[in-house]
C-alpha cells in the first residue's frame, strides 16, 4: 500500500454537534523544500472535488516531542456517515492521479488513526489556526469526561476553542484514551494559554475551579504533547 495509504481520507473540522463527528487523520513527514507543492496539491485537489459533508485539514506539526516524527497531517471530518461514504466508492481516475503526485513529495509515513469528537466548547465559527494538543492516560474516563465537561462549559475564556475526543484505532491510541486539543487565534495566544485571557474575578474563578477539577479527575497523566498549524482548510 505504500504512502497511499496516507491519503485516502483526511479531515478535521469543526461542525454539528462534537458528539457526532468522526475523524480520520494521516500523518507524514515532508522535507523542507517539498512543503510548498504538497500544500498546493492539496489546496489544488480539494478545493474542486471536497467530499460531501466531510471536512478537510492540513497542518503543520510545529512544535512536538522527541518520538513524533510527523511534520504534516491530513485529517478529515464529518458524521459517521460522510466519513464512511468517504471510503466506500474507491479512488478515481482523478484521485488517483492526484495521490500519485502527492506520493512523490512524502518522504515517509508516520502514523494513522480514526476516531471521535466528544465535546467541544467555544466559538466554531471562527478559525483558530495555533493549536496545542495533549495526549492523556486517563484511569477514569467516566469521571474525567464529566468533571471536562463542567469546567469548560463555565470557564473557557473568549477567544479559545476547546476540543476533547478519543482515538478508535491507531495513531494515539496506545497508552492515550483521550486527546485535548486547544485552539488560538494565533501562536502568540497559544504561548501564553487560556489564563492569560483572563483577568481579575474571572482568572481566580477559573483557576480555583481548575484545581477542583484536577483533584477529581479520574487521574490523568500526559503521554504527548506538542502544536500544530492549520495551513488549509476545505
Amino acid at each position: 500500500m505504500k504512502k497511499i495509504i496516507l491519503v485516502f481520507a483526511m479531515f478535521y473540522a469543526i461542525v454539528l454537534c462534537a458528539q457526532d463527528n468522526y475523524y480520520t487523520m494521516y500523518s507524514f513527514v515532508v522535507e523542507p523544500q517539498d512543503q510548498a507543492i504538497v500544500y498546493k496539491l492539496v489546496d489544488d485537489y480539494y478545493s474542486k472535488n471536497k467530499p460531501e459533508g466531510v471536512f478537510v485539514r492540513l497542518f503543520e506539526n510545529h512544535f512536538k516531542d522527541q518520538g513524533n516524527k510527523a511534520t504534516h497531517s491530513l485529517v478529515f471530518l464529518g458524521s459517521q456517515e460522510a466519513v464512511g461514504n468517504l471510503y466506500a466508492g474507491g479512488p478515481n481516475d482523478t484521485f488517483s492521479l492526484f495521490l500519485t503526485r502527492l506520493n512523490q513529495h512524502i518522504k515517509e509515513p508516520a502514523g494513522s488513526a480514526m476516531g471521535r469528537h466528544i465535546a467541544m466548547f467555544g466559538d466554531s465559527s471562527t478559525r483558530y489556526p495555533a493549536q496545542r494538543y495533549y495526549l492523556l492516560d486517563v484511569k477514569d474516563t467516566e469521571k474525567f469526561d464529566a468533571g471536562y465537561n463542567k469546567f469548560h462549559s463555565k470557564h473557557n475564556p473568549p477567544g479559545v476553542l476547546v476540543n476533547m475526543g478519543t482515538s478508535i484505532v491507531g495513531e494515539g491510541s496506545g497508552s492515550a484514551n483521550r486527546w485535548v486539543i486547544i485552539a488560538f487565534k494565533d501562536i502568540k495566544t497559544a504561548l501564553g494559554g487560556p489564563n492569560k485571557l483572563l483577568t481579575g474575578a474571572a482568572l481566580s474563578a477559573r483557576e480555583k475551579a481548575w484545581d477542583e477539577f484536577r483533584a477529581s479527575d479520574g487521574g490523568v497523566s500526559v503521554v504527548g504533547s506538542g502544536m500544530r498549524v492549520l495551513l488549509g482548510a476545505w
